[in-house]
């Protein structure tokens, strides 16, 4: 026995049906079930007994279309099931014309090897949640130990097979570019991560000819606490970190840590770069985007285009 609620009633055994396809969806329902779907759309006082009984009192409304949300640049963020902060972060960008639509791929909320590599075989149904009828203009995938740990190409191409043609992302990609931009050859790394993964992570930017001259880790594997870390104690890190006179910028690894309210003054204090994967992510999808807007509260990096 099967049962669900619909309005104040309890049905049973109600058979499975397919999924509306006409351009009425009330042409798609069983008899009976259309009924009630009537009877709650006319409400109470109204005796509608058939499909199409009383569709005499409904008025037709003209109406007129336009290119809907985000006619500049329409961005597709595949996020992490646990992660409570890139969604919100690039959503205070607010730049004009520009939207973007979410889809969470299933995450442990631990983070290690074993959870992030097991992210691959979810990506692709995490990016056909992102209609290919909406023409995204560029598609980030938002976890930078994950793509660390499975790999840029691998992500890309687990997105491609809903999206093909469409430009991609992730935020180690993002943060390569973003050092190419702006001409760094070495960076202090500031993580969440255990030990491992965050020894993985400095070693995929030396193997890519940047220098990690120094490193520091909050070593919290839950992410759900990840994301209450205080911007604070992010802008401690950054500090201590960034006072190792050998690095020309220092890199904030983590789409779940808080950067873009520090990120400024965190530089103007320094007098060198501070990249975050949240920002370097954003930055690196609204480029792929066509889309060059200046946000001076996101530090140096929001100042380039993309290195040729």
């Amino acid at each position: 026995m099967r049962q669900y609620r619909g309005d104040d009633r309890y049905f049973a055994d109600r058979p499975e049906r397919s999924l509306p396809t006409a351009s009425n969806p009330l042409e798609n329902l069983r008899h009976e079930d259309s009924g009630r779907v009537l009877c709650r759309a006319a409400g109470r006082g109204h005796d509608v007994t058939g499909q199409n009984a009383g569709a005499d009192r409904v008025q037709r409304l003209n109406f007129t279309t336009d290119d809907g949300v985000g006619p500049r640049a329409l961005l597709g963020l595949i996020v992490l099931e646990s992660d409570q902060t890139v969604e919100a972060e690039v959503r205070s960008l607010r730049l004009e014309g520009v939207a973007h639509h979410v889809s969470r791929i299933p995450m442990d909320a631990t983070v290690t090897e074993e959870t992030l590599q097991a992210m691959e075989a979810r990506l692709p149904v995490a990016a056909g949640l992102l209609p290919s009828r909406f023409g995204f203009d560029a598609i980030g995938y938002a976890c930078t130990s994950g793509a660390t740990l499975i790999g840029a190409n691998r992500v890309a191409a687990a997105i491609a097979t809903e999206h093909p043609n469409v430009p991609c992302t992730d935020p180690i990609t993002a943060a390569v570019a973003a050092f190419a931009t702006l001409g760094i050859q070495s960076i202090g790394l500031v993580t969440p991560y255990n030990a491992e993964v965050t020894l993985r992570m400095a070693a995929h930017y030396e193997d890519g000819g940047v220098e990690v001259a120094a490193i520091g880790s909050f070593l919290e594997e839950d992410d759900n606490v990840v994301g209450r870390i205080t911007e604070a104690s992010v802008a401690h890190a950054v500090r201590r970190i960034g006072a190792e006179p050998e690095c020309d910028a220092v890199f904030v690894s983590c789409t779940s840590l808080r950067t873009f309210g520090v990120i400024a003054s965190l530089e103007a204090e320094l007098g060198r770069p501070v990249v975050s994967s949240n920002q370097a992510f954003t930055w690196h999808l609204l480029r792929l985007a066509n889309i060059e807007d200046r946000v001076p509260s996101l530090g140096t990096l929001f100042e380039h285009d993309l290195a040729e």
